[in-house]
């Protein structure tokens, strides 16, 4: 610990991302990336900007990619905020929306970033368990609140909820804001950009989307919110006291090409949801316990195998899966969803160590 450190940064437990082993062969189902290539449109567009305008600074409102997810969406542009990564675009929410004199909410497990958020900024928070088969129940959600945040489909259980649902909790809260993270909405989900569009648009609606995911784009670091103009002007606020210009030329290009792409991201993520109900009914075969996923990853344990083992004996034969060693879930694994080749090769290896144990 260094003594020139600030008295917040001694309080802070970071965020663990996803490991990215540098093994020569392996499998790697263990931070959800696509295993599939982003689309050739937007590789083109990349390759396109990589020239001598790379001088310039970039557009500092990325206002073709706004236009261009106004235009996929029914939504004005003035609805559409634009952050390096969905974690970035997080970060503002938390300290621009949800940083209130009351307590915010969101579940107990779920992504592990809400509440190191939470420690840096200096939020009270409050965790809602999820229901016994892992369920966010939106009647628990319904106390005074700072704010309320949740992922729909939930991570890392993959378990989502009905837009109606979440309707009816956005009624029941009128006095603070409501923001669905929905980085895994297109494996299944109904999204709930839908209830933004129009006259009607709800003044503490905000949902959160990446383009890391299904549109294949990780390593560009592209995400984006959606809200009422008067949530999004306060999402602007903090980023242009931070950093005014998050979004470099070559992620600006490749982002709108890969948002107007729609073909690649409906072909790709069928790919994945074809494989996935393949996928589930093979380990359940062989005895795991597999939550219903509407994401491009499951969860599943097996009842006589210890989840750590799994993992380790996984790993050891070069096959990469997460395990969170955490109170209720630290006999599952999370599992992203890969190529059928890759499936294919991770069940004949559990039913190897399955044999062998």
């Amino acid at each position: 610990m260094s003594r020139f450190w600030s008295p917040v940064v001694q309080t802070l437990t970071p965020y663990v991302p996803g490991e990215q082993p540098q093994m020569q062969r392996l499998v790697k189902l263990n931070t959800n990336e696509s295993p599939y290539g982003p689309s050739p449109r937007a590789l083109a567009a990349i390759n396109q900007q990589t020239n001598n305008d790379l001088r310039l600074y970039p557009d500092p409102e990325s206002a073709t990619l706004k236009q261009a997810i106004a235009n996929l969406h029914g939504l004005d542009p003035k609805q559409v905020f634009i952050g390096n990564g969905s974690d970035e675009v997080l970060a503002h929410v938390f300290l621009g929306l949800l940083k209130q004199k009351d307590a915010v909410l969101f579940p107990d497990i779920t992504y592990s970033f809400y509440p190191v958020y939470c420690k840096l900024f200096g939020i009270e928070y409050k965790t809602i368990p999820l229901g016994s088969e892992f369920e966010i129940q939106t009647t628990n959600y319904q106390a005074p609140n700072g704010g309320i945040i949740f992922p729909n489909p939930n991570a890392p259980t993959g378990r989502a909820i009905p837009r109606k649902d979440i309707e009816v909790l956005l009624a029941k809260n009128k006095d603070s804001v409501l923001v669905i993270d929905e980085a895994y909405v297109d494996y299944g989900t109904e999204s709930c950009i839908p209830m933004l569009r129009g006259k009607d648009c709800p003044e503490n609606l905000l949902v959160v989307h990446t383009l890391s995911k299904s549109r294949a784009l990780a390593g560009l670091r592209v995400g984006f919110a959606v809200g009422h103009p008067a949530l999004i002007e306060g999402l602007e606020r903090v980023k242009n006291s931070f950093n005014s210009y998050p979004l470099g030329r070559l992620a600006q290009a490749g982002a709108v090409a890969a948002i107007e792409d729609q073909k690649h991201l409906e072909e790709t993520s069928a790919k994945v949801m074809q494989t996935r109900a393949r996928l589930v009914k093979e380990l359940n075969a062989l005895g795991f316990d597999t939550l219903p996923s509407t994401a491009n990853f499951i969860f599943t344990r097996h009842p006589k195998h210890a989840g750590a083992k799994l993992y380790q004996a996984l790993r050891d034969r070069g096959i990469i899966v997460r395990h969170f060693k955490s109170p209720r879930i630290e006999e599952f694994l999370r599992i992203t969803i890969g190529t059928d080749e890759q499936s294919n090769e991770l069940v004949t290896t559990i039913k190897e160590i399955l044999a062998s144990a």
